[in-house]
């Protein structure tokens, strides 16, 4: 089977965690660039949007399936926990994190700042301002997840880490975010761990 080819751009937090996955397990692989906001062939993804994976005869859409196919398919450090309880949590913390992190903490905040809407071409303080309490409940209850583990699921790093990693990479560039992790000391421990690993400096993308 050829190497592993990613659709999507650097920019996108998934794509992102695709590519952390990818040099976690040690897999090569490349990308096929897809420019932010250009339209997305179907081929690629039935509902047009990224990241998409093609490995050989094998097309894979969607994070979190990419994600487990990789952990799978691949050789290397399991990016998956041993036990039911571990991967419950970091099902779990997956879940939340397409299901609500994602939209608060990128769509809501970072967005106000990367795509600024208000006046003069600046962000949209009322926009901001009304982000920062969902923006402060999950900063808060990763926080409070990350008390007397390693990592979210554990002991070990999971997918779940994967995941939250590019998310917050964003959220910390901006004055809230920054103030707010500041307060979380599990956050800073493990966000420590986090940005010294390779897989983590090899896949910066631009504003990131």
């Amino acid at each position: 089977m050829s190497d592993v080819i990613i659709f999507g751009f650097p920019q996108s937090t998934y794509v992102r965690t695709v590519r952390m996955v990818c040099e976690e397990k040690g897999v090569s692989s490349e990308m096929s660039p897809i420019e932010p906001g250009s339209a997305v062939s179907a081929d690629v993804h039935p509902f047009g949007r990224v990241p998409a994976l093609a490995h050989g005869a094998v097309h894979v859409y969607e994070s979190s399936a990419i994600a487990r196919y990789l952990d799978e398919v691949f050789p290397g450090p399991a990016l998956v926990p041993a036990t039911a309880v571990e991967r419950a949590t970091m099902e779990q913390w997956i879940s939340a994190i397409n299901a609500y992190v994602y939209d608060d903490l990128i769509r809501k905040y970072a967005f106000a700042y990367l795509f600024p809407k208000g006046a003069e071409g600046k962000p949209d303080r009322a926009a901001i301002d009304a982000a920062l309490p969902h923006l402060k409940r999950d900063l808060r209850l990763i926080d409070q997840g990350l008390e007397g583990v390693d990592w979210l699921a554990g002991k070990t790093l999971s997918l779940a880490d994967l995941f939250l990693a590019p998310i917050l990479a964003y959220t910390s560039m901006f004055p809230e975010g920054q103030a707010i992790l500041a307060e979380c000391p599990n956050m800073k421990r493990v966000g420590a761990a986090m940005t010294a690993r390779p897989s983590y400096q090899k896949t910066a993308a631009p504003h990131s």
